[in-house]
């Protein structure tokens, strides 16, 4: 039996999350990330950068493309095919995470209903 990875960090989720449809360069994928979160999830620079590194090591980004614009390196990031498979299976734990919570609620709301008084 195959033992499930820890959570995953909600910056890190939603850095995931923000490459999942296009290849973007760092200032986007924060405002992507900020955007995905309702505003939850505000990216430093240097939280982004560790960030990356550390993904681009873990084989879950890679760096898409570098080019010079105004003398500084711009690197555009995308997701690999090991990101997107973490991606999938950490929503798939908040999904059943959430469920446990909901499903309660919806009983605890039927039972509530059945015995109040007429």
């Amino acid at each position: 039996m195959t033992r499930p990875s820890a959570p995953m960090r909600e910056p890190t989720y939603f850095i995931l999350a923000a490459l999942q449809d296009e290849p973007l360069h760092g200032y986007a994928i924060v405002k992507r990330a900020q955007e995905l979160s309702d505003g939850r999830v505000r990216l430093t620079t240097g939280t982004l950068y560790a960030a990356l590194d550390r993904l681009n090591g873990e084989e879950m980004v890679r760096v898409a493309e570098e080019t010079v614009v105004n003398g500084r390196a711009r690197r555009t990031y995308e997701l690999t095919e090991r990101g997107l498979s973490a991606l999938h299976e950490e929503a798939a734990r908040l999904i059943a995470a959430a469920r446990v919570v909901r499903d309660r609620s919806v009983r605890s709301t039927a039972a509530t209903v059945r015995t109040a008084p007429a």
